[in-house]
Formats: C-alpha cells, sequence, structure tokens
C-alpha cells in the first residue's frame, strides 16, 4: 500500500508540473510537438528516453537527438521524479521510448500535452534480441541504413569477445554459471553453461539451496538490482553485470564491460 502511495503521489506531481510545462511551450506553437512525419524529408526525429539503456538503442538505430530523462545514476527509474525540463523535452518530442517496467511514461506524455508516439521498447542485451529491436527502432525513425550498419558492427565486436572469453575458459571448459534473469545475454557471450536463474523476486531458501547444489564457478548478478552475496556457501565468483550503458550512450561498450569483468572472474586478465 505505501508503494501504491508513493506511486500516486509521483504521477499527482507529474500532473502538477504541467502548468510549468505550459509557460516553456506556449511559445513554441503547435509545431513543437508535430510528430517527425509532418516535418518533411530530412528531419531528424527528436527522441526522449526514460533511461540511457533506451537511450543506447535509439542512438544504434540511428537517432541523433537523443534525451535521456532518468540519470544513470538513479539505478530503480520507476523512483525518478521528473522535472519540468525532462516534460518539456517530452512535448517537443517525435518519438518518446520506455520500458514495461517503467509505468509512468504514459503520464509523461500525457502530462507534457505531447503529441509524440510512445514507443515500448524490449529491453534486452541478448545480441539477437537487440538487434531485432534496433532495427524495429530504424524503421520506425527512418534510419533503417544506420541501424543495420550498427547490427553488423554489434555482431562482429560479439564474436570477437566471444572467442576471446572461451579462450579464457579455465582449463579449457565452458565455466559453470548461475544468472540474474537479466544477465542471461553475459552467460551467452561467454559461452558459459548455465545451470540457473535467480529473480527478480528475492532467493528464497529453497531455491538458494537448489542453485547452491550447481556448485556454479561463476554468479552473474545484475548490478542494477544487487542484494549483496547471492550463494554466500558456495565458492563462486560474483561478477556485477551492468546493463545500463554510459552517458555516451555506447552500447557496444556494456558488452566489452561485461566480458573484462568476467574475464577477470575466470582468471584470464
Amino acid at each position: 500500500m505505501a508503494r501504491n502511495r508513493v506511486r500516486t503521489a509521483r504521477i499527482a506531481s507529474l500532473l502538477a508540473l504541467t502548468a510549468a510545462l505550459a509557460l516553456l511551450t506556449g511559445c513554441g506553437g503547435e509545431d513543437a510537438a508535430r510528430p517527425a512525419a509532418h516535418k518533411g524529408a530530412g528531419h531528424r526525429p527528436a527522441v526522449v528516453v526514460t533511461t540511457t539503456w533506451e537511450g543506447a538503442f535509439a542512438k544504434a538505430a540511428g537517432a541523433e537527438d537523443v534525451t535521456v530523462i532518468v540519470p544513470r545514476s538513479v539505478h530503480h527509474a520507476p523512483d525518478y521524479d521528473p522535472k519540468p525540463s525532462d516534460l518539456a523535452a517530452v512535448a517537443r518530442a517525435d518519438f518518446v521510448l520506455y520500458a514495461p517496467f517503467e509505468p509512468y511514461a504514459a503520464k509523461i506524455k500525457e502530462a507534457a500535452g505531447s503529441k509524440a508516439r510512445l514507443v515500448e521498447v524490449n529491453l534486452d542485451n541478448e545480441p539477437a534480441r537487440a538487434s531485432a529491436e534496433i532495427t524495429r527502432l530504424g524503421g520506425l525513425f527512418g534510419t533503417k541504413g544506420a541501424a543495420e550498419r550498427f547490427t553488423a558492427r554489434l555482431d562482429g565486436e560479439v564474436a570477437r569477445l566471444n572467442g576471446e572469453l572461451e579462450s579464457a575458459w579455465p582449463g579449457g571448459k565452458s565455466p559453470v554459471v548461475v544468472t540474474q534473469v537479466f544477465t542471461g545475454w553475459a552467460a551467452g557471450l561467454a559461452g558459459a553453461t548455465t545451470v540457473g536463474t535467480y529473480g527478480p523476486e528475492p532467493v528464497t531458501p529453497a531455491r538458494l539451496a537448489a542453485l547452491s547444489a550447481r556448485k556454479p564457478a561463476l554468479v552473474l548478478d545484475n548490478a542494477h538490482m544487487s542484494t549483496g552475496t547471492v550463494l554466500p556457501d558456495v565458492a563462486a565468483k560474483q561478477v556485477e553485470v551492468v546493463n545500463y550503458p554510459g552517458e555516451d550512450l555506447d552500447l557496444l561498450a556494456v558488452y566489452r564491460d561485461a566480458a573484462a569483468a568476467m574475464k577477470k572472474a575466470m582468471g584470464g586478465a
């Protein structure tokens, strides 16, 4: 109930900001919120994203004008309270990108009075799924060629990192790992053998016992939802996997950083 009250208060604060937004956008006219399709050929779509993760997908898809609402320092996006400047950006956007676990995105758009297209993004760093989503966004933005060029780069980088990680396998054998539900992509990058998953709900004693019995060499934890040591009674090395790109919105860096962390844990650094 407390969480519901907090969420209701945040939504109310968004609606209260509408008056401030009107002052910011009142001189912009109808064209300020007009979708990209009505602005002519060659128009660069203005894309507003909730986090750097959506931002990286948008940039990879070819978007050049990308505004991120939630600072990277906020690990749990739904906890962020948007500012009037955030709503002003949304009001002028052609597209607003959000993830299913960020339920306030529609309220932000509504409070901003924006005519932007609200696009739900499947945030998954598993390479094939990421490429499919980037390709879809490129089609929406009218930047399909840029999206195709990026996905080719992604394929090449993933192949390179996978080769490096397999060369670092202890004893030449695929490491046995347990992953958090949102870090399975990293196990695939390493060519690891996944024997169990956990989360996003807390690990129960029964689940803990079952995962420990698998005797994993690595635990790939989610840095954004970490609760500390996952398997305290197992001599497994825990690797913190970061899903969100930095402020430069470089999606490839996410794969490189995860690869470096896993290589170090496998003793190949």
